[in-house]
């Protein structure tokens, strides 16, 4: 079973411009992920996928493969799906890596898709962490997962779910707790993908805001992995200075 990960790389960043290419250590930021992605033996290439020719040609120096994309795509599942429409035709998996994401854990990425290879009735494939405070429980940007007995996903939400009705939260963070957070790191079958990405936003997708919602509305099911610990990504000037002082205090 042949898989590949490709990394889709926007040049353009709101909170943190050029994010990607930033290089304080020595070396882009996006360098990192790739050097992480090329360490999980599951993968058999890495692709990066980008609308930026300053981003391929940052990308060919330090010896990585990319494919330019149409700056137009409303997602980086879409940007995906244009490079595997293109090559990689031989490719049964496909494992979407979050570019900003320079301390992903090669292991994680193979987990995703021994959980493919494991469980061949779901179409796609993805990671979860447990909940343990307050903050992140009540955060609206931290999408939260319910899965059924198996694994497979229920549902994704912003909100706190499940609802805890007969007592406070802080019970059971500290301890059992039942929440998940979602980690933003997917295995797509080949042919699924591509299939996803022809389907219009549903509903509850624009509800949320949640792409993952396409899903399992068109009645796909989603496998869930759980991981210890997620890798920090990075969004903003104070993540980046974070990942410098980190990336100093190593060598």
């Amino acid at each position: 079973m042949r898989a590949i990960g490709i990394i889709p790389a926007r040049l353009a960043s709101s909170r943190l411009p050029q994010k990607l290419l930033l290089a304080e250590t020595g070396k882009p930021l996006l360098q990192y992920t790739w050097e992480a992605a090329c360490r999980a033996t599951q993968l058999s290439e890495i692709i990066v996928a980008t609308d930026s020719e300053e981003i391929a040609e940052v990308v060919r120096a330090f010896g990585g493969t990319c494919e330019i994309t149409r700056d137009d795509h409303p997602s980086g599942t879409d940007r995906i799906a244009e490079v595997v429409r293109r090559r990689s035709s031989d490719a049964e998996i496909i494992v979407n890596i979050q570019g900003d994401e320079p301390d992903i854990d090669p292991a994680s990425l193979n987990q995703l898709v021994e959980l493919l290879a494991e469980n061949p009735a779901s179409e796609m494939a993805t990671l979860c962490t447990p909940i343990t405070t307050r903050e992140q429980w009540s955060d609206n940007s931290c999408t939260k997962v319910v899965c059924a007995a198996n694994g497979a996903a229920m549902y994704f939400s912003r909100c706190p779910i499940p609802f805890y009705r007969d007592g406070e939260p802080d019970e059971l963070l500290a301890g059992d707790t039942p929440w998940r957070l979602h980690l933003g790191l997917y295995a797509y079958r080949r042919d699924f993908l591509l299939r996803l990405t022809e389907l219009p936003p549903s509903r509850l997708e624009k509800l949320e805001r949640l792409e993952q919602l396409r899903a399992l509305e068109s009645g796909a099911t989603i496998q869930v992995g759980e991981v210890a610990h997620p890798a920090a990504g990075i969004d903003t000037p104070d993540d980046y200075a974070r990942f410098v002082q980190r990336h100093e205090r190593a060598a």
